[in-house]
């Protein structure tokens, strides 16, 4: 458990934990200040304890008792070994040019991204879940299996650190490649703006679901993306494309946001109608947000 007296909560706050240079020690940052959190909600009943423990079932092998712990409570626990998971899970990460906008001070949606990608694939490797994790944009840059070993993290978020964005995007076609490349179910999670064709994605986030995967899908957008209270004339210009438009934003404002909303509810209800986990994630909110969104599916899963 953390030191109680370190003020942990702070670091989900995605302006301060993005002062930080480490990846890794944002992660631990990141996931120390959910598991406080959690301790003091009404959450608090998920299994979230790190143990290296599971209960004695019959047919297991007597050599791997530990003795030390039936000293202590008179029951038998089997030692868990890194091969020994609970839930295998593959998160994939959007890393196309339109992940790098950022406005008003806060992180751009990659570093967000980048960072919730390393705080769920600690939180995994922590619990003795097996992770990996693609990188994509308009071709998956890279794929890495599912696997539970502490080394295997530090390769993961050294992968992170490097990302350099891409300048096109193809999501559809990259999340159906990598649905056939999963051979073995378990937990896929799609951190991404979602910008791309609407029915193309949704096609793609369902082919996981044929594949009888579970499937979080965390769409990242800046609040500015949300709201677009610009407040003088500007010029915007495509980051993919470099396509510029002069407007005046307020005369846009109410149909841009309704249409943003349209397309962000699409996917809402189409995902829910497929038992798809749904997030809309601002790059200004608690990055506890997504992990304990992690962590219900997680609990529903065992």
């Amino acid at each position: 458990m953390p030191d109680s007296k370190i003020d942990y909560k702070k670091y989900l706050d995605p302006s301060v934990i993005s002062k930080l240079n480490s990846l890794e020690l944002k992660a631990r940052l990141v996931v120390e200040g959910f598991m406080v959190g959690l301790h003091k909600s009404p959450y608090h009943g998920f299994s979230v304890e790190f143990s290296e423990h599971r209960p004695y079932m019959q047919g297991d092998d007597f050599k791997n008792l530990d003795w030390k712990a039936y000293g202590k409570t008179e029951k038998f626990y089997i030692k868990q070994f890194e091969e020994e998971t609970n839930l295998k899970s593959y998160i994939l990460l959007d890393t196309s040019k339109s992940m790098t906008y950022s406005s008003g001070g806060h992180p751009s949606k990659l570093e967000y991204a980048s960072t919730l990608v390393a705080s769920l694939a600690y939180l995994m490797i922590k619990q003795q879940d097996a992770v990996g994790m693609a990188l994509y944009s308009d071709k998956i840059d890279k794929l890495f299996p599912p696997k539970a070993s502490k080394s295997y993290l530090i390769e993961i978020l050294k992968n992170l650190t490097e990302v350099k964005a891409a300048l096109v995007t193809n999501t559809a076609n990259c999340l159906h490649e990598i649905a056939e490349k999963i051979k073995r179910r378990g937990l896929v999670i799609i951190v991404s703006d979602l910008f791309d064709d609407i029915d193309s994605i949704l096609t793609s986030l369902k082919h996981f679901r044929y594949k009888k995967n579970e499937v979080i899908v965390f769409q990242i957008l800046d609040p500015m993306e949300i709201s677009f209270a610009f407040g003088k004339d500007a010029i915007f210009k495509d980051i993919e494309m470099g396509d510029e438009l002069t407007t005046q934003p307020y005369q846009i404002q109410k149909a841009y946001k309704e249409a943003m909303l349209q397309f962000t509810n699409k996917i809402k209800n189409d995902c829910l109608s497929t038992g798809i986990e749904y997030n809309l994630i601002e790059t200004s909110q608690p990055l506890d947000k997504a992990l304990l969104s992690y962590m219900r599916k997680r609990s529903m899963l065992h």
